[in-house]
């Protein structure tokens, strides 16, 4: 009998995890597309620490506020905090291969979860709602950086020594990181002594690195005079690209330059002939340089 139960769950697992790879393959390139902020929900996921942004459930799931958070402590898919807050993870350890399934299966995993439940563990999810089937998707979506992770606890709340200490060893981790105001998706970020700027853009990824060879080639990639476009993450199917930029950099002083750097870009997107040999060249060296990001 024990033999024959021990055989049944180890099917049911089986099933699960081809039921899994069966929905990454079915799964959108571009996994955040139709959300509101697509281009931050991938900056989320992928390069920012430590932030936060507000969503809402559609009316079928509640119409229950939900605070998308890049990590929580220890990992945890998404929890249920003791004044009734839902709080889900955009980076975690779980990946079927559509991130947008993923969270979705967490969060509603917590929906109806107790006050004080925290979802410790996210199997493979299969085939079922995501996230653009789950929110409102008239609901803005602003992004909101922080430099502890404190905003993860209800206010007024005095933590205990273990999460203090595991607040702690997250908060260590944390690159400063600025959201610019003056163009969409954009993140200043001091790594050590050095700081850089990564754009998250929603265009067609061939089309955008056409149109960053394009500048390259003609010495424009630069975002300003003393800065140096580096290359590009990828991610969910856009393009991430990474400029390092003059020592010392602060996040105000891009405001001006980047606006100017998006309108040279969107006239790149716009050039519709063949690439010559040297963009050809200079996109051969920005694709040989590009980091695929999960």
């Amino acid at each position: 009998m024990a033999k024959r139960k021990k055989s049944g769950q180890v099917n049911e697992k089986v099933a699960a995890r081809k039921a899994a790879r069966k929905a990454a393959l079915a799964a959108p390139r571009r996994s955040f597309e139709g959300l509101p902020g697509e281009a931050d929900w991938v900056a989320m996921r992928e390069v920012v620490p430590a932030a936060s942004a507000t969503a809402r459930t559609t009316a079928e799931y509640g119409a229950r506020e939900v605070t998308v958070v890049t990590v929580l402590p220890g990992l945890l898919p998404a929890m249920h905090r003791e004044d009734g807050q839902i709080l889900v993870a955009l980076q975690n350890v779980t990946s079927s291969g559509d991130p947008s399934r993923d969270v979705a299966a967490a969060l509603l995993q917590v929906l109806d979860a107790e006050p004080g439940t925290s979802l410790t563990h996210l199997d493979l999810p299969g085939p079922g709602p995501r996230l653009q089937d789950v929110l409102d998707l008239d609901a803005p979506f602003e992004v909101t950086l922080h430099d502890t992770f404190d905003f993860v606890l209800p206010p007024d709340t005095e933590p205990t020594p273990e999460l203090t200490s595991a607040l702690e060893e997250f908060a260590g981790a944390i690159v400063p990181t600025v959201k610019l105001e003056s163009v969409a998706s954009a993140y200043w970020c001091r790594m050590g002594a050095r700081e850089f700027l990564r754009w998250s853009r929603t265009e067609d990824e061939e089309a955008l690195l056409d149109a960053l060879a394009r500048l390259h080639a003609a010495r424009s990639s630069a975002i300003d005079d003393d800065a140096r476009f580096i290359g590009a993450f990828r991610s969910c199917a856009l393009v991430v690209p990474v400029w390092e930029l003059a020592p010392g950099t602060e996040a105000e002083e891009l405001e001006g330059v980047a606006p100017a750097f998006e309108e040279r870009l969107a006239e790149a997107l716009a050039v519709t002939e063949p690439l010559n040999a040297d963009e050809r060249r200079a996109r051969a060296g920005i694709v040989s340089r590009q980091v695929t990001l999960r």
